[in-house]
């Protein structure tokens, strides 16, 4: 029986069918009975006075000494659920499913959905565990919510209510057997604790993943229940992405979308943006089909998806309202691309595969214009609250950078702000699939209406909400941009006069920059915030101060390892330092929990060039690429990694990327590296000979010489060792080989500087003394003696001219003498010129 009865619960209503069942068999049982009626009627306030779980939170009224909340409550509901007989046990057992999921309800319906609801401790709680100071408790409740360091929002509302319910799920599960789909229940309150923490909870990971594990076992419910399996998966995906789990994010997205049978497809149409645009032109838009034999949302009774909410109570879509945009676009053929009518689950599949989209992908103007097709396309169906919200929020987000429609943004976010304290939609239909859209929480809103306001210009207006809302160090960012340097200060002591917090101590400590603010911090959280060793490792930064910073990030760390920005700043740290196992160890960890940090894998192979282990450096360089194609500087570095690792595949891809990056770039290094390896035909890291790298190096250096780097000696150089360097068995290969080294010759001469130093002087001597012979070579395997003497012709000058030079410049004027060190050039060069002569010579009569 309890499957029967988890399943409704799970899904928030009843069918027709059910409805008469549970009317009959569950709504009658002694235990459950009357709770799960209020339950499943969305009373949820009723469960709580209810004289059963009164009975339960209340007792006797008996409260040991020096038993704190947390402790109580996990003795009450455990008592009650070990004292039953084996005829009761289930009933008990669901009993207590109501009551922890009333709580998470009305949590959620406290702080996200809305309508504000009031929930009186002294109702529920015995006099005993009520101080005299009502403060002292939801002090004690927020310690009790506090993990690994990161606290709660201070304004929380209901704190008690998400308490009690962590206690069922984590603390009493192991007494409550009978019920399958408990871990479902645990997995959405992790995601609603985790939204009210500062920061990510590894605590709340690990309890995620088992629960994930123990759902996941459930197929009966999963393959029976296409739709609650389709939420499922989408819960997953916000779990995920949360914890920086992108790649499980994008197999949960790519299961929901399968169970959906929709195909989602970002393509172009034809319409109108404007209202005076004559011409219709290419407007991005998604289209959305469904499989063919899908059932839509035409619900049976074994899959059942909510009903819509009436759009009437519903925020209010905001028009745009502007004199020359549209609200949207208008498509020449807008039949061709009209959305199928959409279920719950089908929309909350767009709005994942939108979050998983925006998640993946760089804030850019382009992403940016794919989101807002997403929104548009969601929007243009407004049926159920929380996909309203949270697609109305993001549209927000994007809308806030235009100055046309920045206006409708803020006036959006005023609407939704407003929605939350209104009674006309009731609370049932805002949890439509609720855990399932990660709408934001009631605080995220007015604090994104705030920041809008600020890049309005109204501070002022944004100051008092952003005071309003305690939010302390959004207030202290207000003071600093109107000038007002000291109210951040005294701001700060006034709350601190009310009540002493670590997190105030450590705004404190950021505004004086002063570390005995942290360090009281640390002391007051009793040596448990992540923010004051976080923050006092900042100053030492700031400070230049880089081992006490190192100390304190990794104190931080050790209270809790999820903080993606302290494991990249101790890596730089450690950098800082010469420490690089360290820095790789940090930077490790960085890309664990952000796989798509670009920054983040560029320093962890840097860390591993240090550590002289180029292999390490060649991996992580590839998945820096991976994440960020543009970048440069991480072209420049694989380049180099490629070369040293014998990659030289890669390194000839690198150089063709860097050129396509970066105008005039040359790193003739690099390809003297290249044309060694296939000149010797070494052996590459993948054990292949590097001849077979010949072809695509030709065209690299075609590339190179056609693109700005005709004037560089060297580079011709290297291209004519390409060819063989006048000693190949190919006589075209020879002659390409002698054209690029009279290229490089010419480069040479033309350079300037050279010729006043008798060293530098020496060296074009004997290149061109190469040239010479090379030249000879080719002549003599020229079939056409016309050509030949040309080639003859033009080198024998170059060499002359070059003599004629060696001369001029660098002849003793007492001795008549040259210069010792060019003495033998000179003269081997005269004999070549010689020959050169003499070949011309016989060339001509055979010609004759």
């Amino acid at each position: 029986m309890p499957l029967h009865v988890e399943i409704p619960v799970l899904r928030g209503f009843l069918t027709a069918s059910e409805a008469a069942w549970w009317q009959q068999e569950i709504f009658s049982t002694a235990e459950a009975g009357s709770v799960l009626e209020s339950l499943m009627k969305g009373d949820f306030e009723a469960v709580l006075r209810s004289p059963k779980v009164s009975d339960l939170l209340m007792g006797d009224g008996s409260c040991s000494e020096g038993e704190d909340i947390e402790a109580y409550l996990e003795r009450r509901v455990l008592l009650y659920l070990t004292c039953a007989t084996n005829d009761e046990q289930t009933d008990r057992e669901l009993a207590v499913l109501a009551l922890a999921v009333s709580c998470l309800h009305l949590f959620a319906q406290s702080n996200w959905t809305g309508p504000p609801v009031s929930i009186d401790l002294s109702d529920l709680l015995p006099p005993a565990l009520l101080s005299p100071q009502k403060q002292t408790l939801v002090e004690a409740i927020h310690s009790s919510l506090l993990l690994d360091g990161e606290c709660v929002y201070s304004l929380v509302a209901n704190p008690f209510l998400l308490l009690l319910a962590r206690i069922i799920f984590t603390k009493c599960s192991s007494k409550i057997d009978s019920l399958q789909l408990l871990p479902w229940w645990t997995l959405r309150y992790i995601n609603l604790h985790q939204q009210i923490l500062e920061a990510c909870s590894p605590q709340l990971l690990t309890l995620a993943q088992s629960s994930i594990d123990r759902v996941m076992k459930c197929q009966s419910v999963l393959s029976e229940q296409r739709n609650l399996a389709i939420q499922f998966h989408l819960e997953c995906v916000y779990i995920s992405l949360n914890y920086y789990e992108y790649q499980t994010a994008k197999e949960h997205i790519k299961k929901a979308q399968e169970l959906s049978g929709l195909h989602i497809n970002m393509t172009g149409a034809l319409g109108k943006r404007t209202r005076f645009q004559q011409k219709s032109l290419a407007q991005l838009i998604l289209e959305v089909k469904r499989k063919e034999n899908q059932p839509g949302q035409l619900d049976d009774e074994t899959s059942p998806t909510p009903t819509p909410t009436p759009q009437a109570s519903l925020p209010k879509d905001h028009g745009l309202g502007d004199d020359t945009v549209l609200d949207k676009i208008k498509l020449e053929e807008p039949d061709q691309y009209e959305l199928p009518d959409l279920s719950a689950e089908e929309q909350a599949v767009l709005l994942g595969v939108c979050t998983d989209f925006q998640k993946n992908n760089p804030v850019h103007k382009l992403t940016e214009e794919e989101l807002l097709a997403f929104t548009s396309c969601i929007l243009s169906q407004p049926k159920f609250w929380a996909v309203e919200v949270t697609a109305l929020c993001l549209r927000t987000k994007l809308e806030k950078g235009s100055s046309r429609r920045v206006e409708r943004a803020m006036m959006q976010m005023q609407v939704i702000v407003d929605h939350f304290e209104d009674k006309n939609c009731p609370t049932t239909e805002r949890l439509k699939i609720f855990y399932c859209c990660q709408a934001p929480p009631i605080w995220a809103v007015q604090k994104q209406l705030a920041t809008l306001l600020t890049d309005l210009g109204c501070t002022s207006s944004a100051l008092l909400i952003y005071e309003k809302l305690e939010l302390w160090e959004d207030t202290v960012i207000c003071y600093e941009m109107l000038g007002q340097h000291g109210k951040a200060e005294e701001i700060i002591r006034r709350e601190l006069e009310k009540k002493e917090t670590p997190s105030l101590y450590c705004l404190l400590g950021d505004v004086l920059r002063d570390h005995q603010y942290y360090d009281r911090a640390w002391e007051l959280s009793g040596r448990r915030s992540a923010r004051a060793m976080r923050s006092k490792a900042l100053l030492h930064l700031h400070n230049k101060e880089i081992q006490q910073c190192v100390d304190c990030f990794e104190q931080s760390l050790k209270i809790n390892t999820m903080q993606l920005g302290v494991w990249f700043s101790l890596g730089c740290a450690y950098f800082a330092l010469e420490g690089y196992e360290g820095a790789a160890r940090a930077f490790h960890r960085c890309v664990g929990l952000e796989p798509d940090n670009a920054e983040a894998w560029s320093n962890l192979s840097t860390a591993y060039i240090r550590l002289h282990k180029k292999d390490k450096a060649f991996r992580t360089l590839q998945e820096a690429l991976k994440c960020n194609y543009e970048k440069w500087q991480i072209w420049e570095n694989f380049i180099i990694v490629s070369v040293d690792t014998g990659d030289f595949a890669e390194a000839i891809k690198a150089y063709h990327r860097l050129m396509d990056l970066r105008e005039n770039y040359k790193d003739v290094e690099i390809l003297q590296i290249l044309v060694r390896a296939v000149v010797e035909n070494l052996t590459d890291s993948s054990g292949e000979q590097a001849v077979s790298l010949q072809s695509k190096l030709r065209e690299l250096f075609g590339r190179v010489t056609s693109h700005g780097h005709t004037s560089d000696s060297e580079i011709w150089r290297q291209y004519a060792l390409l060819y063989g360097g006048g000693n190949s068995s190919n006589p075209e290969d020879d002659e390409k080989a002698l054209q690029f080294f009279s290229k490089a010759h010419r480069c040479e001469v033309q350079a300037s500087g050279w010729e006043k130093d008798p060293t530098l002087f020496k060296e074009v001597v004997k290149r061109a003394i190469n040239l010479g012979e090379v030249t000879i070579s080719c002549s003599k395997k020229k079939s056409n003696p016309t050509e030949a003497l040309q080639m003859l012709s033009s080198t024998r000058l170059s060499l002359r001219s070059l003599a004629t030079k060696a001369k001029q410049g660098h002849t003793d004027v007492a001795t008549g003498q040259i210069h010792s060190e060019l003495q033998d050039g000179v003269a081997a060069m005269e004999q070549l010129i010689t020959e050169l002569q003499e070949l011309s010579g016989k060339l001509r009569e055979q010609s004759q």
